[in-house]
């Protein structure tokens, strides 16, 4: 039976033979038969038909499969894996995962595979670990120099500089020539992955500059390193914000920063793939606000804090239905003599949230990119309650066409009409002034375009319809 299956894997799936020519025209994509095939060689043992094919993917590739497997077929293809693959893997699959594979190692092991991990991909993993075994696995770590960094590491707080950096780059004295640069760089390169650039310090440990791989190559062996390296640096210090080194790292195109304490020393480098993530995990966190997700969740999450998540926003907006129902309520009379506003209520609650959301999303975006400022607000209100008017005055016109086709109330067709202009200049307003206003007192203003925003507009989009409604039939 698993011969079968290994025939046709070789169709779809390429030996190493071909596997570089494939990869450099197609990236892996996993597929549910792949999958099978695995799970069914896991089943049989086929050790050797598994480590062939681990061998054929990129640690990110077999994290995505990992991460469509159960546990116990993880683990067993985790131990196929050789350690310095299972660390790169260890850092892709999901934290859920990788809290079951950590906890399924001994210390001993756990710090086996941070021995093969930059520090501060080290670090990360080791803050997610209890806090009673964190100790025991910096002891078991052989390289003194790498436990010594990760420690470090864990002493900054959460969200600084200190916390995204890494300790490994490359660094020289000014005062040394070129030949001895490049001795030094020989010896430091063993612990550096990528050297983006090389580092210029002075006598005190104070970076000064930077020196190009382009000029330490042409320069003479006897130059020094003085004469030749740029001072025109741009750096952060330990306490930066991820926001902070995002937003700079994002305007001016960089790939790695420097990061120095207070007193200007260097101790260590941002890399741009660091910083993708702190991007890619701050989006993800402003799009669960803006769902009305109040924790960072992820779908493989279990029930209860997946729950736990939804439920504040949720018990918000039905609050908010609540007092949308009392204020119905309250013109209960005049729905029994004009029974007919009742069929647009919806309309008029759903034109509100949609105008609010769209608003909102667009000032929050902006803010987001730094291409919005949170100062001088009085430009934007107008600027969006114009927006609101001319969408209004097309969408009332539209509503108001329609009415008048289908009934002979000339009446209702005003209500409506000038309810839905009213009600989306003023959900306009909200979707722009509730974000900003969140932003200058440095709350999150992705909470704006969640369910608060639409609430709001649902409560003032109903009152304002049957004040109108009051109004113009009373006028009759």
């Amino acid at each position: 039976m698993f011969s079968n299956l290994e025939q046709k894997n070789s169709k779809n799936y390429p030996n190493s033979k071909h596997f570089l020519t494939f990869a450099a025209v197609m990236a892996f994509e996993l597929t549910s038969d792949y999958v099978d095939i695995l799970r069914l060689a896991i089943e049989e043992r086929k050790d050797q038909f598994l480590t062939e094919q681990m061998q054929e993917h990129y640690a990110v590739d077999i994290a995505e499969i990992f991460n469509q497997l159960g546990f116990d077929e993880a683990k067993y293809l985790y131990d196929l894996l050789p350690e310095e693959v299972t660390a790169d893997v260890l850092l892709e699959v999901t934290e859920e995962l990788r809290e079951e594979l950590l906890s399924s190692l001994s210390t001993k092991e756990i710090a086996e595979q941070l021995d093969n991990m930059d520090s501060d991909d080290a670090a990360d993993v080791i803050n997610e670990l209890p806090e009673e075994i964190q100790d025991e696995v910096l002891s078991h770590i052989e390289d003194i120099d790498q436990a010594g960094d990760i420690a470090d590491l864990l002493s900054y707080e959460e969200g600084t500089a200190g916390s995204l950096m890494a300790k490994e780059l490359v660094s020289v004295y000014a005062h040394e020539t070129v030949n001895a640069c490049i001795e030094e760089i020989r010896r430091q390169t063993d612990t550096v992955e990528t050297m983006y650039t090389v580092y210029v310090l002075d006598d005190k440990e104070r970076l000064i500059g930077l020196l190009s791989l382009k000029k330490l190559i042409v320069a003479h062996p006897l130059t020094r390193i003085e004469e030749i390296y740029d001072s025109e640096i741009m750096s952060v210090k330990v306490t930066e914000t991820t926001d902070e080194i995002s937003d700079i790292m994002r305007k001016y195109d960089l790939v790695v920063l420097p990061v120095v304490d207070s007193l200007g020393r260097l101790v260590g480098r941002i890399t741009i793939d660091d910083v993708v993530d702190v991007i890619r995990e701050e989006a993800e966190k402003d799009i669960q606000r803006m769902s009305g997700i109040s924790d960072d969740v992820d779908s493989t999450d279990k029930i209860w804090r997946l729950s736990r998540a939804r439920i504040p926003w949720l018990l918000v907006g039905m609050c908010g239905g609540i007092i949308g129902s009392r204020i119905i309520g309250n013109y209960e009379t005049q729905i029994k003599i004009h029974p007919e506003m009742a069929f647009f209520i919806p309309l008029i609650g759903a034109m509100g949230g949609n105008v609010g959301v769209q608003s909102s999303a667009i000032i929050v975006q902006g803010l987001a990119n730094n291409s919005v400022s949170g100062e001088r607000l009085a430009p934007k209100l107008l600027k969006e309650l114009g927006v609101g008017l001319i969408n209004g005055l097309i969408c009332s016109s539209l509503i108001f066409g329609y009415n008048m086709l289908i009934s002979d109330s000339f009446h209702l067709a005003a209500v409506v009409s000038i309810a839905l202009i009213t009600v989306i200049m003023f959900a306009s307003f909200l979707g722009t002034f509730v974000p900003l206003t969140l932003h200058r007192f440095k709350i999150n203003p992705a909470l704006a375009t969640g369910p608060f925003v639409t609430t709001l507009n649902d409560i003032l989009g109903i009152t304002i319809y049957f004040l109108i409604g009051r109004i113009l039939y009373s006028a009759v």
